[in-house]
């Protein structure tokens, strides 16, 4: 290894949530497996989180509506996800990669970042510690992983998706430009849909097209990020593997069983989700400044509208506040509703502020209000369960009636 080179792992578990279904149910294995929402019959709503290799060979992929899934697979196995056991099996593989190295960058619950400039040396070579990474993920999960070894981050994420499942790609410092340069333009950090369509029409086809062009042209159509997309193009990457990554947004959303224009319904769906939101901030020991509304529209149409507050939030009112006046300002023209989703991110530092001797106690008796009331829904909560005590305004239109009238799914 050349001195000042950078060794950067990437960890990649093939197709995660379905390979946990194949794992846990032997009579799933070898199959198609769909993990997301039910289908019912071509007609149901939402999307497939993932699926297993058997169900991609039918063109299915993760983020696909569920009902083009099922049209695509119809003998596919379709079950609903199990966040527990997937977040099990993640803490199980993130605990065994600290054996590695402890610098480790967690971006998902099935990938992570490496940093292993300071402990290759304890394993031998890039190949070596590749295999003994994926080694040790299948004995104690079952599970298998892809890998990508790089100089920087995001070849190292490029290189795990090119000969999955349990693929091993290592990319040398000096190949980097000529293992980017005939890759797809759309492979590259920052080539989203928009800005892949826009150098579509200007040409641009591979990576190397991206690399061959001026820079100072790329920077009078994008701004910053044109520069940003030509050092990406030449292999160029110096973010770091953060080990202090932390979770960045709380977030929940429904998809509802079919597109509605009912407010009244809109209203306590969001409450019900700001519910759940606050719930989680709590139990992990944040709040934050920024609340954002999602909505995805009849058409596949997403928008997003994003407030900050000045006071950090974990209570559901004050987020559902936000987040209302968040789908105010969407202008829907007419079309119903697919989805509506919300998130509170900007968390605050945990530290407290410093304080000396002579300040007065800092009370906010509103705030100290709303901290018991939380502490006792929560306490309930967790005795009785979610639906123990509820927001009236959650409660879905003509809620005394018997069973489930709101015609959506339940939020999450």
């Amino acid at each position: 290894m050349a001195a000042g080179e950078r060794v950067i792992v990437h960890v990649d578990m093939d197709a995660f949530f379905a390979a946990i279904e194949q794992r846990d149910n032997p009579e799933l294995r070898g199959k198609p497996v769909i993990v997301g929402a039910d289908p019912k019959g071509g007609k149901g709503r939402g999307v497939a989180a993932t699926c297993s290799y058997e169900a991609r060979k039918f063109g299915v992929h993760s983020a696909m509506p569920i009902s083009q899934a099922w049209r695509l697979c119809p003998q596919g196995c379709f079950v609903p996800p199990r966040m527990e056991a997937y977040e099990e099996a993640s803490r199980r593989v993130l605990k065994l990669l600290e054996e590695f190295t402890p610098d480790i960058e967690q971006t998902g619950l099935d990938e992570c970042f490496l940093d292993v400039t300071r402990s290759l040396h304890l394993f031998g070579s890039k190949r070596a510690l590749a295999e003994r990474i994926q080694q040790r993920i299948t004995e104690e999960t079952e599970l298998t992983a892809s890998i990508g070894i790089a100089p920087n981050k995001m070849v190292a994420k490029i290189a795990s998706d090119m000969k999955k499942p349990r693929g091993i790609v290592i990319v040398e410092p000096n190949q980097a430009e000529s293992f980017l340069r005939p890759l797809p333009m759309g492979r590259l950090w920052g080539v989203g849909e928009k800005t892949k369509e826009i150098l579509a029409r200007k040409g641009f086809v591979t990576v190397g097209d991206i690399a061959d062009c001026d820079p100072a042209e790329l920077t009078r159509e994008f701004g910053k990020m044109g520069q940003e997309l030509w050092e990406h193009a030449h292999g160029m990457d110096d973010r770091p593997v953060d080990a202090t990554e932390d979770v960045k947004s709380i977030g929940n959303e429904c998809t509802f069983d079919e597109d509605t224009g009912d407010e009244k319904l809109l209203m306590s769906t969001l409450m019900q989700l700001c519910e759940s939101v606050a719930a989680r901030l709590r139990a992990a020991e944040k709040k934050g400044r920024t609340v954002t509304t999602k909505i995805r529209l009849e058409g596949f149409v997403t928008y997003t509208r994003a407030k900050t507050v000045e006071e950090p939030v974990d209570f559901a009112p004050a987020i559902y506040v936000v987040a209302w006046a968040n789908f105010e300002r969407i202008a829907r023209h007419g079309k119903k509703v697919r989805l509506i989703g919300v998130s509170v991110s900007g968390f605050e530092s945990p530290e407290p502020k410093q304080r000396t001797l002579f300040d007065e106690p800092l009370k906010n008796p509103r705030s100290e209000k709303q901290a018991r009331l939380s502490q006792a829904i929560d306490r309930a909560r967790g005795r009785f369960g979610d639906e123990a005590l509820r927001q009236a305004r959650s409660l879905p239109p003509n809620a005394a009636r018997a069973g489930n009238s709101d015609g959506r799914r339940r939020a999450p």
